[in-house]
């Protein structure tokens, strides 16, 4: 399997790019929250990468973090989910999106992702629950609430928590809680449900 791609990023046509590698042309589909942070043509790129053989294709598909690539490796498990269909929801919702939609069970946030109808959504709410764990580091760009429920939400998951009791005990905590104190408010109002 090729897992990683470094190398010199030549061409990039949404949602493909081509990396060269000593010589080696590679063509990379990539979601768009990974293509927005491709640096420019000529420099050096580094892609975390998964390789689909099928009878008709070798595909390549390449994520700027691991977080992405484990995501897409749970939804192509999914029946009736491929590699394009995974590709446009991590184009349309980041990873931290996508775990939050899971958790609030909100199929109306994956109605609105291009090619996701009302029944794919209900199927794909339903088949990632419990199997989206996945620890993702919040962006410097986010607020420091936002960046707050984001570690409170890991910390959960990662005591074993659900993502139903996750999403019911966020709601619960007031808006501007220090990670510490939501932690151990959240455990204390999980503990009495």
């Amino acid at each position: 399997m090729i897992a990683k791609i470094s190398g010199v990023l030549l061409e990039k046509h949404p949602p493909q790019v081509l990396v060269d590698v000593h010589g080696i042309g590679y063509e990379i589909d990539v979601p768009m929250s990974t293509f927005y942070q491709l640096p420019t043509i000529g420099e050096a790129v580094m892609l975390h990468t998964h390789f689909v053989i099928r009878e008709d294709a070798h595909l390549l598909f390449g994520f700027s973090t691991i977080e992405e690539r484990a995501a897409f490796r749970q939804l192509i498990k999914i029946s009736g989910i491929g590699a394009r269909t995974a590709l446009a929801l991590l184009s349309g919702l980041s990873v931290l999106d996508l775990q939050e939609t899971v958790v609030n069970q909100d199929a109306d946030r994956l109605i609105k992702v291009p090619g996701i109808g009302k029944k794919t959504a209900e199927r794909l709410l339903l088949e990632l629950r419990d199997k989206l764990n996945i620890e993702v580091q919040p962006c410097s760009s986010d607020s420091p609430e936002t960046s707050n429920n984001h570690d409170i939400l890991n910390a959960l998951f990662s005591l074993g928590y659900n993502e139903r009791e996750i999403g019911w005990v966020i709601k619960q905590i007031p808006k501007g809680t220090t990670v510490s104190e939501g932690i151990k408010q959240a455990l204390k109002l999980l503990s009495k449900k």
